[in-house]
């Protein structure tokens, strides 16, 4: 499904380029766990129990399938190239997700504050908080644009490498969502490594999902800088993941077609 296109570290950060081949392969991942990430499959089909459970008579059986009916399914192609880099870093890297933010939200196709990955990763026997961002571009440039300035990917990573405000935040945010099920223990072990490291002890992730030719200068000089930022315990881990199909197409792609 994929090839490594380039490869670089730089004290405890790497970078590497991803080219994703088209097919049946990609296909289905798209349209199962990429599907399932950006829909929140699971959350979904226990919202559906739960409510079926509720609607006792056949007028509130036409009522809880108006309601069901009345979803916005999600068509933005910056939030597919999200649940993308999601479901990639799942399969890839092992990072497990114990909450899907798809549920936080208030408003159809709301936009959340904060980091855009926030889960745990297990290497060897440590289990690490993993927060990172995702970026989608189709800028010619290298790096894009996304990649640079006050809002680009590179000031967020630093951020939540060094900002313990932001830290404290979203553990604030994950804590009562790992409570009592089965990610507690994770949770638990994550921030036990975290605070015995002196709130080091993390694994950053920046994802770049791009349908342009692969180039190093895409992460190169971001890895350099970043670098020199994020020292061990902690860790930073940027991938560039080349599509084989425009961005533009993911929505259609997610939902099984191709375009």
């Amino acid at each position: 499904m994929h090839t490594t296109a380039y490869s670089n570290t730089h004290d405890a950060t790497s970078w590497d380029g991803v080219c994703i081949a088209d097919g049946s392969t990609f296909n289905d991942f798209m349209a199962n766990e990429v599907a399932s990430r950006l829909h929140d499959g699971a959350g979904k089909a226990d919202f559906t129990s739960h409510l079926n459970s509720l609607a006792s008579t056949g007028f509130a059986q036409d009522s809880l399938q108006a309601i069901l009916e009345a979803e916005q399914p999600e068509e933005r192609d910056w939030a597919v190239g999200e649940a993308l880099a999601e479901a990639w870093l799942s399969r890839e890297h092992g990072v497990v997700w114990p909450w899907n933010m798809e549920r936080d939200k208030r408003t159809p196709q709301a936009s959340l504050p904060g980091a855009d990955l926030v889960g745990f990763v297990t290497q060897g026997s440590e289990t690490r908080l993993a927060l990172g961002e995702v970026k989608c571009s189709s800028d010619s440039n290298t790096p894009p644009n996304v990649m640079t300035g006050r809002h680009g990917m590179t000031r967020q990573l630093e951020n939540l490498a060094t900002d313990i405000g932001l830290l404290h935040t979203l553990i604030r945010w994950l804590q009562p969502r790992c409570r009592g099920n089965g990610a507690e223990p994770q949770f638990n072990a994550a921030i036990s490594l975290l605070l015995q490291s002196g709130n080091k002890a993390m694994s950053l992730f920046g994802v770049l999902v791009r349908d342009t030719q692969p180039d190093e200068r895409d992460l190169r000089k971001r890895g350099q800088h970043l670098g020199r930022i994020v020292k061990a315990p902690a860790g930073c881990r940027l991938l560039a993941l080349y599509l084989p199909c425009q961005i533009a197409s993911l929505p259609a792609r997610v939902q099984g077609g191709v375009t």
